[in-house]
């Protein structure tokens, strides 16, 4: 058997080229990529547009309402944390002003004291890093969103320790969890960094 016979519904007939279009793929010519069956790749598009080089992306709403939340949270422990460190000298010099206070009750009163104190610091802690994942928003890559998750789970769970008056920073913990891991949140926080 001759692939090179005329009558060979196998073979390519002697003196003619492949047609183009037929067949297998062809190796492609020196400088042109090579080019699979079917059309040509299209470019990689982004789903919040921006899918060509040098495009700007916009931050789905997602996103932008979990850093609002996280303002708004921070915000919130920035509050508590400044109450809890005031309240705790207030509380001290009330008792003082009462009167004596025996041994027992002064050594309790000064570790009511330094819970307070070390509660506030805690939440004036946890404010400012709310408060720069939130800045990082726009900027920041894949470990602004993992830290975002991590926060919110820290804050969720720590309201479950203060319902119902933790029912606020419960509900707006879970939000941001959920905003920052959707498909969406991954891909705004994925990007292309050359964008900015």
């Amino acid at each position: 058997m001759s692939f090179g016979e005329p009558n060979n519904p196998y073979g390519q007939p002697q003196g003619q080229g492949q047609q183009p279009g037929y067949g297998y793929p062809q190796q492609a010519p020196q400088g042109v990529p090579p080019q699979g069956y079917g059309y040509p790749a299209a470019p990689p598009v982004s789903p919040y547009g921006g899918g060509y080089p040098g495009a700007v992306m916009e931050m789905p709403g997602g996103v932008k309402a979990a850093r609002v939340m996280l303002w708004i949270m921070g915000g919130i422990n920035l509050i508590g944390g400044v109450g809890a460190i005031a309240l705790s000298f207030t509380f001290t010099s009330e008792l003082e002003k009462q009167g004596a206070l025996s041994g027992d009750e002064e050594t309790f009163a000064n570790l009511g004291q330094g819970i307070m104190i070390g509660a506030g610091v805690i939440s004036l802690i946890f404010a400012v890093l709310g408060m720069v994942l939130a800045a990082k928003f726009k900027s920041g890559g894949n470990g602004v969103r993992i830290g975002a998750i991590v926060w919110a789970s820290f804050a969720v769970l720590f309201s479950l320790f203060s319902l119902p008056l933790g029912i606020v920073s419960l509900v707006l913990g879970i939000m941001i969890i959920v905003f920052s891991a959707k498909s969406d949140g991954s891909a705004w926080f994925n990007r292309n960094k050359q964008q900015y």
